[in-house]
């Protein structure tokens, strides 16, 4: 069993920050790709910024300098940090990894997700 469990989000006025946390799990022998997606109500999920086990990141035009992604492999964990905020940035915030188990398969794996509003 792996599980992804998220921490962070909240309520913040526009141009101000937020930090998202992302821990995995369970029975894991390696993760390979973590990744971070938003979704409004109503909306399609989006990728908003991917990183892989060597550091090699990737970000949506829409957050490309303004989010930093990050890792720590010692502790399967990702963050995000999220500065410059705008309204249109309120979303759920979901953390997904591509891993693989100590049963050797290859899992994509959701957070629950977290709730971030930017206020005008």
């Amino acid at each position: 069993q792996v599980q992804l469990v998220e921490s962070g989000g909240g309520l913040v006025q526009s141009g101000g920050s937020l930090r998202h946390s992302c821990v995995a799990s369970g029975n894991i022998l390696r993760i390979v790709d973590m990744l971070w997606y938003r979704q409004d109500p109503g909306m399609q999920r989006e990728l908003v910024a991917a990183i892989s086990r060597g550091g090699a990141v990737e970000y949506a035009d829409s957050v490309r300098g303004r989010f930093t992604i990050s890792r720590d492999n010692a502790k399967n964990t990702m963050y995000m940090q999220m500065s410059s905020l705008k309204p249109e940035d309120t979303a759920v915030y979901y953390c997904n990894a591509l891993l693989a188990s100590t049963s050797l398969q290859f899992l994509y794996v959701w957070g629950q997700g977290t709730q971030a509003t930017v206020s005008s």
